[in-house]
């Protein structure tokens, strides 16, 4: 399977993690990817940086990087209603967003409290991507999950640092297995994200690879391999949602 694109990524602007964008975009091109998005953590998260942050993504200019660059932000889903923590007049300044649960800003609840707080973040129509919802942490009715990223065009992440046994959600390598052959049987779509912290994990899906390659996943439900396509994707996803946010030439 060809793999160009890692849109999960943090610089320093998420405050725990280490590298610059030129950094990030520099690592990404030295590993032959094609495009990079840069998802921050958005100002839910405690120490991370301000709304502010997200509203000037305007002046980042692709060429100046000498690789295509998109960006976008991690969400924190704040509650079991799915309320994100940046506004829509600061959404609209995105090229797409990442929905996350995350434990510093929300509670693991029950397995209908968690689902139900994803499937109504994608009632967001800014929001993309649903991020490494084969958490243990947080148990999801992955059936529900996939049918509903199906029918409102929303990407599923297949989260490789997750996916790593020695990585931060411990035990996502196993509930990837369901959660991917939910997105089979209903049809959804995936991205690959290495959810790096620092430049030399950019790109680094290969914990991924190895799952999809043992349940023999359909390629053609994978966005890793064609930049057009996956913006193609994000613009019908926006557009479904009446909404239009950063435009790519900007």
């Amino acid at each position: 399977m060809t793999d160009i694109i890692d849109i999960h990524t943090h610089t320093i602007a998420s405050m725990h993690a280490y590298s610059t964008i030129r950094e990030m975009a520099a690592a990404a091109k030295e590993k032959g990817l094609a495009l990079i998005g840069i998802s921050d953590h958005a100002p839910g998260l405690p120490g991370t940086f301000p709304e502010m942050y997200f509203r000037n993504f305007k002046v980042i200019r692709p060429a100046a990087y000498s690789i295509d660059i998109i960006m976008g932000a991690e969400l924190n889903i704040m509650n079991y209603e799915g309320k994100v923590d940046l506004p829509e007049k600061t959404l609209q300044k995105l090229h797409y967003a990442i929905a996350s649960l995350h434990d510093l800003t929300i509670r693991p609840g029950t397995q209908e409290e968690n689902t139900r707080a994803l499937l109504h973040a994608m009632e967001n129509p800014y929001v993309v991507i649903i991020g490494h919802p084969d958490n243990p942490a947080y148990p999801i009715d992955f059936d529900a999950l996939a049918r509903a990223a199906a029918e409102h065009h929303v990407l599923i992440e297949a989260n490789s640092a997750s996916h790593n046994p020695n990585g931060p959600r411990k035990g996502s390598e196993l509930l990837a297995r369901p959660l991917l052959d939910a997105c089979r049987r209903h049809g959804a779509h995936i991205i690959i994200g290495s959810d790096a912290h620092v430049d030399s994990d950019v790109g680094e899906h290969s914990h991924t690879h190895a799952i999809l390659e043992e349940i023999d996943f359909p390629a053609e439900l994978v966005l890793n391999s064609d930049p057009a396509r996956l913006k193609a994707w994000i613009a019908q996803r926006h557009a479904r949602g009446g909404v239009h946010g950063l435009n790519y030439s900007s």
